[in-house]
């Protein structure tokens, strides 16, 4: 790995670790829980980021970081002794397709605003191609933070926050 990749990685990670706090933040977790969630946000986003600047598909790098990130998950909940998901969803958020459905309602309404017919199917493909691609990587999201959960049943549900 080069030295700008690398420097692009480790931003990748405080980028996500902070939206990763923002979001934890919101349902009032323990101390150790937001670090948790800002640590797992910031591997699992870098983790895709270099998936795909290495050829890998979106998609795919997306299930594979968000396997990553629920695999952790049940080991923090564990250490820390909360549950699993308090710290593994707010580390997904940051990879949601946002603008993949942004592109997606703008070709939609680009498409119904548009009189000329040459370009309907320009549109339509576009809505398709971005709709699709979002609606498979919040499946890979949730498919990949799910199964190290329901894998590791006592390790993820069963674990109370002490207070």
């Amino acid at each position: 790995m080069t030295s700008e990749m690398f420097r692009l990685v480790i931003f990748d990670a405080i980028l996500a670790a902070v939206a990763a706090i923002g979001f934890a933040v919101i349902s009032n977790p323990s101390r150790k829980a937001i670090f948790v969630s800002a640590l797992l946000a910031a591997i699992g986003h870098s983790l895709r980021f270099f998936l795909i600047k290495s050829g890998l598909d979106i998609t795919l790098a997306t299930f594979v970081a968000a396997t990553a990130i629920g695999l952790l998950s049940v080991a923090f909940a564990r250490i820390i002794h909360c549950p699993a998901e308090v710290f593994s969803f707010p580390s997904l958020l940051p990879m949601i397709p946002g603008m993949f459905a942004y592109r997606t309602i703008l070709s939609l309404i680009k498409f119904m605003q548009n009189t000329d017919s040459k370009l309907d199917q320009v549109f339509i493909m576009d809505f398709f191609h971005n709709g699709m691609t979002a609606m498979f990587i919040l499946f890979a999201l949730v498919v990949g933070v799910s199964l190290p959960l329901l894998l590791f049943p006592k390790s993820s549900f069963s674990v109370t926050r002490k207070y």
